[in-house]
């Protein structure tokens, strides 16, 4: 088969981990792959050295930029037509937004037989405005007119689109995001070297958060109940792993609040040490207002920390209450407070929700079950036409 994928940014993220990932397969497989992407900016860091060692033949596409810009849209559209006219792929498989409606948009008017869109999050949430709000759905039922199958990384994903009219119940697939599980399982010493490099004793509590630095995935809401973590359980840290556009905002706060040392912001970390930072954490949190899938719990997970996460997007189907993690209701503090406190204090249950959880992983977020998923879609929908 001939595989163009699209995406808008190759940063640190996600949709970008399982887009390379599964490129790298592709190409494994035998496939002719091309992985097309628009420009990389910004604090988020890049997988571009991971995009060129899948194989796959790279198309930046300097047109193709995440904000509305009509011109600059145009151009990529136009772009994404020729490149297709050229290739005359078997599938185009698009992720995120901005890539996915013009990306869709170009294949349908190429008539190219599979065209597939992934949903890795929603482009929509409650914190836009109105005019906004209503202007993403309106372009995703737009979009999904423009595709054969619609792939959520999580049931929540699917039922999300579906309640507000975008797209059609035959066209959904759940695919869940795939992790490389072999290599989240940190050597022996990580975590006292992580530690000792940090500055924190061996046995202080820590509570940590991977992501990048936003408004919207919750690093604020565990500053809000440091205080009383501090309390409860004196000697905590908090590390927050990662970077991003909202690290000034929260370096301000720190400072202002007098956390000082007690909050440690590492900044961007090589991709290979993410195991052993997650290894020197005892609870990896998610107080995300909104999620597709969060990889980050899975590797989490693998790497033996205790989860807990708020109940939004996709988060649930990882962090299952009491089965493999602790779930609290959305912007609820106090609970949130409540559920890291409480696998910072039993160790016992913090070891019994990690082992079931490191088995759910296994079972369900393994990449090479995203990897054979994406195989048999992309036949069906060939085989279909």
């Amino acid at each position: 088969m001939k595989i163009v994928h699209i995406i808008t940014r190759l940063i640190l993220g996600g949709a970008q981990q399982n887009t390379v990932i599964s490129s790298a397969a592709q190409v494994k497989a035998g496939h002719q792959v091309w992985l097309v992407y628009g420009p990389i900016y910004g604090p988020e860091g890049s997988l571009l050295a991971d995009a060129k060692k899948t194989g796959a033949e790279l198309v930046q596409m300097r047109t193709l930029r995440r904000p509305i810009l009509p011109l600059h849209d145009w151009l990529a559209f136009r772009a994404m037509r020729k490149l297709i006219q050229r290739v005359r792929p078997d599938v185009v498989h698009t992720h995120s937004s901005k890539a996915g409606i013009l990306g869709r948009a170009a294949a349908w008017r190429e008539r190219v037989p599979a065209v597939i869109h992934t949903i890795h999050g929603l482009p929509f949430h409650e914190r836009q405005s109105r005019m906004v709000y209503q202007a993403y759905v309106r372009l995703e039922r737009w979009a999904a007119l423009r595709c054969h199958k619609l792939l959520g990384v999580t049931q929540a994903m699917c039922d999300a689109f579906l309640r507000l009219g975008i797209g059609r119940q035959e066209q959904f697939e759940r695919v869940p995001s795939g992790v490389d599980c072999s290599l989240f399982e940190p050597l022996a010493g990580e975590r006292a070297q992580v530690r000792s490099a940090l500055n924190i004793s061996p046995e202080a509590p820590v509570v940590g958060l991977l992501g990048r630095y936003d408004r919207l995935k919750g690093q604020d809401d565990l500053l809000d109940i440091l205080p009383q973590l501090k309390a409860r359980h004196p000697g905590v840290k908090l590390l927050l792993v990662g970077d991003g556009w909202h690290r000034p905002q929260l370096e301000e706060r720190i400072q202002r609040e007098g956390f000082g040392s007690q909050v440690i912001l590492t900044g961007l970390i090589p991709p290979e040490r993410v195991p052993a930072y997650l290894a020197a954490m005892d609870v990896n949190t998610l107080p995300s207002y909104q999620e597709g899938q969060p990889r980050t719990l899975v590797q989490a997970l693998l790497c033996g920390c205790g989860i807990v996460g708020y109940h939004a997007g996709g988060i649930p189907e990882i962090c299952i209450h009491e089965k493999t993690g602790l779930l609290v209701k959305t912007g609820d503090r106090a609970a949130l407070f409540e559920a890291i406190s409480d696998l910072l204090a039993h160790r016992d249950k913090r070891d019994r929700l990690v082992q079931q959880g490191q088995q759910h992983a296994r079972e369900n977020f393994d990449s090479r079950i995203m990897v054979r998923r994406l195989e048999e879609i992309y036949c069906q929908v060939l085989k279909s036409r």
